[in-house]
């Protein structure tokens, strides 16, 4: 990977954005962090996704998608199939999935079988729920800096043989999206002109149904804040988490925190209406994860006690519950949306 990153910056003159960074180290084929047959997912691997833990946080989900009554779903990223197998267990509908890696498209396929479906790219048209869980905090973000001398873009350059950060004048559509967010100076952070331009196609492509963005991040008060002045980059490397993005390139896991106000802005603009915004516990709990937890045999600690453990993981404001959040964007689907009954905070996008 090194080598490839070596070459990536000498045919670029000496300088890469962060972005470009960060697609080559997750993406790029055979080499890339998503491209490689390592144990990402799970005890054994980098991290733990909400649907990694069991099959409480799908099961609850299915309620979510039961309400809206479609008959198609498409998963976006599917990682290793463990939330379209929970949720395939209780629904009945055609379940696609759009998968860019190589290995856990062979995963989920060994996984699922005949359930799902497969695709090669977004379809021309999109009727039903799109799911996305976890994929927008993947997506190469750039990483700016507000310093004194004016806005620069952070990218990546050799120090004789190590990457190492570098910075030149921010431009274009980078420099006029970081002008209108306020900061105090000195300050980094990132911005991810990707996941907007990824929601505006999306939202071009629905004729008619909800897309649901669950993931880590805040709303752009919150992630632009005065304390949060070093940005939200973060690597996970074998359940370790560093903010080191050069450590092990390749072989970690590097994502950025997701501004979901950019987000709803994005999808807004494209003429998707916001359905609802509210932490993932309080999105649970409204779709009846504990209905979902007073069906296991109480009195079976075996069965039960997991499924406590779980739930635990996902509703506590320390683990899961508050950090991670779920959007829902729109057209012509009826409101409000099961998931954000009670305690939705669209208002503070």
């Amino acid at each position: 990977m090194l080598s490839r990153l070596r070459e990536e910056i000498d045919r670029c003159g000496g300088w890469i954005s962060f972005a470009r960074y960060m697609e080559i180290v997750l993406h790029e084929p055979g080499l890339g962090y998503y491209a490689g047959t390592a144990q990402k997912l799970g005890p054994q691997g980098d991290f733990v996704t909400a649907p990694e833990l069991g099959s409480l946080f799908g099961r609850t989900l299915a309620r979510q998608i039961a309400d809206l009554g479609s008959s198609e779903a498409l998963e976006l990223g599917a990682g290793s199939g463990a939330l379209a197998d929970a949720l395939l267990a209780h629904l009945d509908c055609r379940y696609s999935i759009l998968e860019t890696s190589a290995n856990f498209k062979a995963r989920q396929q060994a996984r699922l079988g005949s359930r799902a479906r497969w695709l090669e790219r977004l379809p021309g048209r999109i009727n039903g729920v799109v799911l996305a869980n976890e994929v927008v905090d993947a997506m190469p973000a750039h990483a700016v800096a507000w310093r004194p001398e004016g806005i620069l873009e952070r990218g990546v350059s050799l120090a004789g043989d190590r990457l190492a950060w570098s910075e030149r004048p921010a431009s274009g559509e980078l420099l006029e999206a970081a002008k209108t967010i306020e900061v105090p100076v000195p300050y980094e952070s990132e911005i991810g002109l990707v996941a907007r331009a990824w929601m505006r196609e999306l939202a071009s492509r629905l004729d008619q149904g909800v897309i649901l963005i669950l993931d880590y991040g805040f709303p752009r008060h919150e992630y632009y804040h005065p304390q949060r002045s070093m940005g939200t980059l973060m690597c996970h490397y074998r359940h370790t988490a560093h903010s080191d993005p050069f450590a092990h390139p390749g072989e970690e896991d590097v994502t950025a925190h997701v501004d979901f106000t950019a987000l709803a802005e994005a999808a807004a603009d494209a003429g998707l209406e916001v359905l609802g915004y509210a932490t993932q516990a309080q999105f649970l709990v409204n779709c009846g994860i504990t209905d979902v937890l007073a069906e296991a045999n109480i009195d079976n600690a075996l069965h039960y006690a997991p499924l406590a453990a779980e739930a635990q993981k996902l509703l506590s404001p320390s683990e899961m519950g508050e950090l991670f959040k779920v959007l829902a964007v729109g057209r012509g689907a009826a409101r409000p949306l099961l998931g954000f009954s009670q305690g939705d905070r669209t208002a503070t996008l």
